[in-house]
C-alpha cells in the first residue's frame, strides 16, 4: 500500500474554534504577518500575555494579528474553559487579541493546526514542536511558517519585533 503525504503550504487549509464554538477559517487571516502562541493562564510566563497586549498594540493596523490557542499540555497549567479563558486573559491582561478553543498542541491529540506549526514535512520549514506554554510560531502574509520562538523569548523582544517589522515592510 502506497502511503501519500499530503502536504499543506499554508495555515490557510485550516479553521479552528473560537471560544464561543464556533467555526473560524485561517484564511480569515491572509495578508496579515501572524504570531501563533499557545497559552496557559497558571505558568509562570503567564505575564507574557501582557507582552502579546502590548506587541499587539504597537502593531495594530500594520497587517499583523496575534492568536492564542490555550492548551494544558504541560503541568496542568490551563485549567480554565471556554468564556472563563478569555475573561481571565481580558480582566487581568486586557488581551484584546484573539482567543481560541483550548486545543491539545502536543502528543497522539494535537490539534491539526499545531501538528502543521511543528512539522517540517509539513510546513517547510520548521520541525520543532512547543516545549512549553508560550512557545511562539511566526507566520507571514501568504500563511507560511517562518520562524519559531521558544517559550522564554518574551514577544516584545527585540528579535522577535525585528522579525515581525521586516515581515510585515514585504
Amino acid at each position: 500500500m502506497k502511503i501519500v503525504c499530503n502536504i499543506m503550504n499554508t495555515i490557510y487549509d485550516f479553521s479552528v474554534k473560537t471560544l464561543d464554538g464556533g467555526e473560524k477559517s485561517l484564511s480569515d487571516y491572509h495578508g496579515k504577518v501572524l504570531l501563533i502562541v499557545n497559552t496557559a493562564s497558571k505558568c509562570g510566563l503567564t505575564p507574557q500575555l501582557k507582552e502579546m497586549q502590548s506587541l499587539y498594540e504597537t502593531f495594530k493596523g500594520q497587517d499583523f494579528e496575534i492568536l492564542a490557542f490555550p492548551s494544558n499540555n504541560f503541568a496542568g497549567q490551563e485549567p480554565l474553559e471556554g468564556k472563563a479563558i478569555e475573561e481571565f486573559c481580558s480582566l487581568e491582561y486586557r488581551a484584546s487579541f484573539p482567543i481560541f478553543e483550548k486545543i491539545d498542541v502536543i502528543g497522539e491529540s494535537r490539534n491539526p493546526l499545531y501538528a502543521f506549526l511543528s512539522s517540517k514535512k509539513l510546513n517547510g520549514k520548521v520541525n520543532v514542536s512547543p516545549k512549553w506554554n508560550f512557545q511562539k510560531y511566526l507566520v507571514n502574509k501568504q500563511g507560511e511558517v517562518v520562524d519559531y520562538f521558544l517559550p522564554i523569548t518574551s514577544p516584545t523582544s527585540s528579535s522577535v519585533i525585528k522579525k515581525i517589522e521586516k515581515l510585515i515592510a514585504l
